[in-house]
């Protein structure tokens, strides 16, 4: 049985004076991916956001069963124009930066190295960062974030700007990162067919309430 990262019990969340969602109960599983979906502005960024300030200090309605450096978010835009000039490797590196050394230790860089074998970047990992395709950067940020080992990775939005075969390949590169690490993955998105293919729950949000359900099995869960 796939044990819980994240439980979450009876939470509202309100931006300014509207609620946008109420009384919402769901698990969060290690080895499995989790979509978040629903229409655009029922709140699923929020949710995330709102469960982001708990990370460091637990609450009543959030509760997380990893420490707060093993929960990594990725967002959905970063400001890397076509002229940054940091090698894709060196990109990578900078989730290990807080190190007290003010170079890599050789376990970082084979951590390193084996982060980019995950995301199928080593044959560019010496190009520039603001050459690579939408494809390949989606992929650097992901690996700047599984370079700290988490246990908890959250996507937001994350194959929203990609053509539909990047939006495929990048899923099986965070599937098989998965079945690998045995991390838990919260993925925000719109694209039914990718919930179809790799999800293995779906938190649905609409009317202010989230439903959750087990997608590659018979029963419903919450």
């Amino acid at each position: 049985m796939k044990s819980k990262v994240l439980t979450v019990e009876h939470l509202n969340v309100a931006v300014e004076d509207r609620t946008l969602i109420k009384d919402l109960s769901f698990s969060v599983y290690g080895g499995a991916l989790t979509c978040v979906t629903g229409e655009n502005g029922v709140g699923k960024t929020t949710l995330v956001k709102a469960l982001l300030k708990c990370k460091r200090h637990s609450t009543k309605q959030v509760h997380f069963l990893v420490r707060p450096d093993e929960v990594q978010y990725v967002p959905q835009f970063r400001n890397v124009d076509d002229d940054y000039p940091l090698k894709i490797k060196d990109f990578v590196s900078l989730s290990l930066q807080n190190s007290f050394l003010p170079w890599l230790t050789k376990s970082e860089k084979n951590r390193i190295q084996k982060v980019l074998e995950m995301t199928k970047l080593t044959e560019i990992e010496n190009e520039p960062l603001g050459r690579a395709s939408g494809g390949q950067k989606q992929r650097a940020y992901l690996a700047q974030a599984l370079v700290t080992d988490p246990k908890l990775l959250i996507l937001d939005e994350t194959t929203a700007s990609l053509d539909k075969e990047s939006r495929i390949y990048l899923l099986q590169v965070v599937v098989d990162i998965i079945k690998r690490t045995g991390a838990a993955v919260m993925f925000i998105t719109h694209d039914p067919e990718l919930i179809r293919r790799f999800g293995d729950y779906n938190l649905e949000i609409a009317n202010h309430h989230g439903v959750m359900h087990e997608v590659k099995g018979d029963q419903a869960s919450c």
